[in-house]
This record gives structure tokens, C-alpha cells and sequence, in this order.
């Protein structure tokens, strides 16, 4: 099975040889492409919605893979008992549900080895989540597909670490090299927040010298994240 760009760097992520439980998996395609690959033993599928569970169970017996991968009906990991998995996927969701799902889930997280979390907003609250419960931020990428632009990350069990603002945004792992070779090793990430640095600061301008309230309130919100870009491109040493 070919993946897409987004979900090809999602399953690059998954450590091989054990069980992957897929929370929101909507067609079953990264445990099906990674049993294709022998990269995973066997994988649990699950979805809150029975219309995409259904295209899985299709696209599973398409690929004769019933005896390696189990579907589920689940409203995040209701469905899912204590050590049933080895790595957690929760990917294509906002980072407001991929939160909920993970707390709600929590008595459970201990039996994974890593979590991988692909999640579409809200990054810098997953990752202050995962900070706060346990969680190391072990691998991260930044892919851009048809013209949007989606973090991943994979996240272990380990010790804390404090976050500055443009870590918690944007991610320590692709921040973290602060050398001149940084902007080669994460183009993506570089032509993202210039593209967001140029946004904001127009909206900065059309904002300045409007006396509304709200103007005021959101001309001060945009001066705080062109301060969160400003150090996060001061990484790759291009300003």
C-alpha cells in the first residue's frame, strides 16, 4: 500500500516488531502498509464512527490481513485494555481531542512503549500535555502535503524537560541543533514559520493605529507570537 507524504513520516516513526493500536485509524492504511512492510506484529484499528470502521474492515480483508489486524469501535481508547499495545498512533485529529483521548486513556498509557501523535492544531497544548504526564519528546518531523504543513512526534516515557515558548510551538527536537545546518536538516519547518512571520506581521500592520479594544487585545497577541517566531528562526541562524 502507498501512503501519503503526512502518513509515510507518521509510520517511519513506529519502532518495529510489536503491536500498533491506531486510535481514529478511518481506512486502516498505516497498520495495513506496516504489516506489508513486516515492520509491526499485528495492530488493533479502532474508530469512534462506524462508517470508517467499516471502509478499514474493506480495505483489511482487501489486503487478507484479518488475522493480523482487529477492529474496534471505540471512542478514543474506551475499547482498549491494559497492555494490549506496544505503540500508540493517534494521527489526522486536533491536538484539543488528541488531549482528551490521551487523558481519558491515561491509566493506560503506561503499557505503551512510545506514542506517536500526528495531531492538526493545538500542538504546543500536546506537548505541554505530555510534559506534564510523563512523557520524554523523543523524535519529531514536519511535513508539508498539498499545501499544509503537519508536525509529528513521538513521544516516550522519561524524564521532564522545560520547554522554552518557541519549543512548546514549534518542537525541541527540530530546534534543538542550533548550527548553520539546521535550516538544511528541517527546510520545511524554516519555509513554515517565515511563511507565518510574513502572515503575522501584516496582520500587525493592518491592526496598528486601530483604537478598538479587540484590535488592541489581538494586535497584542500577534506581537507575542512574532516574538515566538522571532526566536524560533533565530535557531537556524537566518535573521
Amino acid at each position: 500500500m502507498q501512503l501519503s507524504k503526512r502518513l509515510s513520516a507518521v509510520a517511519e516513526f513506529v519502532t518495529p516488531g510489536g503491536c500498533l493500536v491506531d486510535v481514529g485509524t478511518d481506512h486502516g492504511y498505516v497498520p495495513i502498509a506496516l504489516l506489508e512492510q513486516k515492520k509491526i506484529s499485528s495492530a488493533i484499528a479502532m474508530d469512534v464512527n462506524r462508517g470508517p470502521l467499516e471502509r478499514a474492515r474493506e480495505h483489511i480483508a482487501q489486503y487478507n490481513m484479518g488475522d493480523y489486524i482487529e477492529t474496534r469501535l471505540s471512542d478514543g481508547l474506551h475499547a482498549l485494555q491494559a497492555g494490549e499495545g506496544d505503540s500508540l498512533l493517534i494521527a489526522g485529529i486536533g491536538g484539543g481531542l488528541t488531549v482528551r483521548i490521551l487523558s481519558e486513556g491515561e491509566s493506560l498509557l503506561s503499557g505503551f512503549g512510545e506514542l506517536i501523535l500526528e495531531p492538526q492544531s493545538d500542538i504546543d497544548c500536546v506537548r505541554a500535555w505530555l510534559l506534564e504526564h510523563g512523557f520524554y519528546l523523543a523524535q519529531e518531523n514536519f511535513v508539508e502535503e498539498d499545501g499544509k504543513y503537519y508536525p509529528i512526534l513521538r513521544a516516550v516515557p522519561g524524564e521532564k524537560e522545560n520547554l522554552k515558548a518557541e519549543e512548546l510551538f514549534y518542537g525541541p527536537r527540530l530546534l534543538e541543533k542550533e548550527n548553520p545546518e539546521a535550516a538544511d536538516e528541517n527546510p520545511v519547518l524554516l519555509e513554515y514559520l517565515q511563511k507565518q512571520q510574513n502572515q503575522n506581521r501584516m496582520l500587525i500592520g493592518q491592526l496598528s493605529g486601530n483604537p478598538g479594544e479587540k484590535a488592541a487585545q489581538r494586535l497584542c497577541e500577534l506581537k507575542e507570537k512574532e516574538a515566538i517566531l522571532e526566536f524560533a528562526l533565530a535557531r537556524f541562524h537566518t535573521m
